[in-house]
Formats: structure tokens, C-alpha cells, sequence
């Protein structure tokens, strides 16, 4: 081989190799856009989880009030029913009115 037949084929060893180093620092660097992309949504899906915990009830929780609530309600009936009686009895124990004619 003589001199230009080398710097020839070192030309295109170089040629290849830097094609090839190109196309994978390309797609390295769509990768990493990739993976900041997954970060990011990975960041807000956290702190959507984290709104979501802290902003609604639980089943539970709506239970619990729920009981509670009802229970205020029937007491609320109860005092209602009380003043019912007490009405009954003042009507009934009040002295009757005879006219005299």
C-alpha cells in the first residue's frame, strides 16, 4: 500500500467512525430529553398524589361524618319530638271553660 491508499482508508475508518459517533450522541441525547421528560412527569404525578392526599377525604373519614351528622340530626328529631309532648300536655292539663247560660 502506498501513502495515499492509507491516508485513504484511514479517511474513510474516520469517515465511518465519526458517522457512527454521531448518530449514537443523536439518539443519546433524545434519550436524555426521554428521561428528563419521565423525571418531570414522574415530579407531578408525586405531587398530584400529594394534593389529592392531603385535599380529600377517605372513605372512612366520609363514614365517620356521615354518623356523625346523622346523629345530630336525630337528636335534633328528639328535641323536636320533646317539644311536641310538652305542647300536648300544657293543651291537655289547661282547666276547661264552662258557660253558663
Amino acid at each position: 500500500m502506498t501513502g495515499p491508499e492509507i491516508m485513504a482508508a484511514v479517511g474513510f475508518g474516520m469517515a465511518v467512525f465519526g458517522t457512527i459517533f454521531a448518530i449514537w450522541k443523536y439518539l443519546d441525547s433524545k434519550l436524555m430529553i426521554q428521561r428528563r421528560d419521565t423525571e418531570k412527569v414522574s415530579a407531578d404525578l408525586a405531587a398530584h398524589k400529594l394534593h389529592v392526599a392531603e385535599s380529600y377525604v377517605t372513605k372512612a373519614g366520609m363514614q365517620e361524618q356521615t354518623s356523625q351528622i346523622m346523629k345530630a340530626i336525630e337528636g335534633v328529631g328528639n328535641r323536636i319530638d320533646g317539644l311536641n309532648e310538652r305542647l300536648d300536655r300544657l293543651y291537655e292539663n289547661q282547666p276547661r271553660r264552662t258557660t253558663r247560660s
